[in-house]
């Protein structure tokens, strides 16, 4: 039957995070550190007002665009943490989550041919995204000397006549780096010179320990060029709810809304009510997570220090991409034979692109007492390897 099924998808490889935890759903007594998801519950608050709606029977459609109330809280928020002015009317729109945002932001822009430049090791969905817009992904290689930044001359080397569009995915899942306004201004610069756009996934930015996050919508000549994304699954602990959006310009705004339209109509109603009150009352609750999850952070690098084992210090997110370069196994290898001997769950770096062979992801939105076991339990894998190293 795959002859009478899309090409284009048949040679998509499925999920490697996905495919690597259908073998954790079937194990027992696993302490799991690779999901990316929020270990909090959803603040009451927002729930309440989740519940609320649907007491009230607000079970409708809302319009295409997102509530108009969404969308000034949305306007509002952008506006007192990033000092960048969007218009609720026609320069936001309500995603169901961050990933539709992704896929309806690159479909809007490209055209067949054209080149979508990807830093790696990044979120999954980039480059499937970008293969069923018909474009091509061409791929950066970060470097752990660098944090896994993106560099200038990195991206400069990259661009072609075709370059239409930059994906800069930070604070950045796997890796947790981070790219500093500094860093932003060396990398505007190129996309000016060179009249291309960015789409900036900010989905972890309220997720950063070192300063305070800094969008390059935010730097001159950059909101005209840049789809801003972001959402509330992670710093308002709402995966379930489904909720993001994109802000960019309205011409753009306008295409993807047409994209919307014919795909999902609109995002969830309930869902929208409830990202009004985590906007206006949400800030405390952002506040005590990041502090938690700070000091999860700092306990799982000092970690990796007593085994010496070598992870740079992340500074966004809530994940850590420790090398287990020195073990001789890729990344599949041994995340699999950790969980087998030591029932550890992580994910292979490899599943976030090439570059990111010879590393892990562990993710630390879980509690101190399970990174603690999960720690100790990785210390007696990795003691073994190193006594019984051939």
């Amino acid at each position: 039957m795959t002859k009478e099924l899309s090409n284009k998808v048949i040679n998509i490889k499925p999920s490697g995070i996905r495919k690597f935890f259908d073998l954790v759903s079937e194990m027992k007594d696993v302490i799991s550190l690779g999901v990316g998801e929020p270990d909090f519950d959803t603040p009451w608050h927002i729930r309440d007002e989740g519940i609320y709606a649907l007491e009230k029977g607000r079970t409708f459609y809302t319009s295409n665009s997102g509530l108009k109330d969404l969308r000034i809280e949305i306007s509002n928020y952008i506006k007192r943490t990033q000092n960048i002015i969007y218009n609720s009317d026609d320069e936001i729109l309500v995603t169901v989550g961050g990933s539709e945002a992704i896929d309806i932001g690159i479909r809007a822009l490209v055209n067949e041919g054209d080149e979508i430049i990807i830093p790696q090791p990044s979120y999954v969905s980039y480059e499937p995204c970008t293969v069923l817009a018909d474009a091509k992904p061409v791929i950066i290689n970060l470097k752990a000397e660098n944090s896994f930044r993106l560099t200038a001359k990195e991206l400069k080397s990259a661009i072609t006549p075709k370059t239409k569009l930059l994906i800069l995915p930070y604070p950045n899942n796997p890796t947790g780096a981070i790219m500093e306004k500094e860093d932003l201004e060396k990398i505007a610069q190129i996309i000016i010179e060179n009249d291309i756009y960015v789409m900036s996934d900010e989905i972890y930015s309220e997720l950063t320990y070192k300063g305070k996050h800094v969008s390059i919508a935010s730097l001159p000549e950059m909101k005209e060029r840049t789809i801003l994304i972001n959402g509330f699954s992670k710093a308002n602990a709402m995966t379930g709810w489904r909720l993001g959006y994109a802000c960019a310009p309205k011409e753009i705004i306008n295409q993807m809304r047409k994209i919307h339209q014919y795909a999902i109509m609109c995002a969830p109603t309930t869902s929208q009510y409830a990202a009004v009150e985590a906007l206006k009352n949400g800030d405390a609750d952002v506040a005590q997570m990041r502090q938690a999850y700070n000091q999860r952070r700092r306990f799982l690098i000092n970690a990796f220090k007593e085994m010496n084992i070598d992870c740079f210090e992340p500074f966004g997110a809530f994940y850590v991409f420790p090398s287990i370069k020195e073990f001789g196994m890729t990344s599949e290898e041994f995340a699999a034979k950790l969980l087998q001997e030591e029932k550890v769950a992580a994910v292979p770096g490899s599943a976030f692109g090439q570059s990111g062979e010879g590393y892990l992801r562990i993710s630390y939105a879980y509690s101190i007492d399970n990174l603690k076991t999960a720690m100790q339990r990785l210390k007696n894998f990795v003691e073994y390897l190193r006594t019984n190293k051939v």
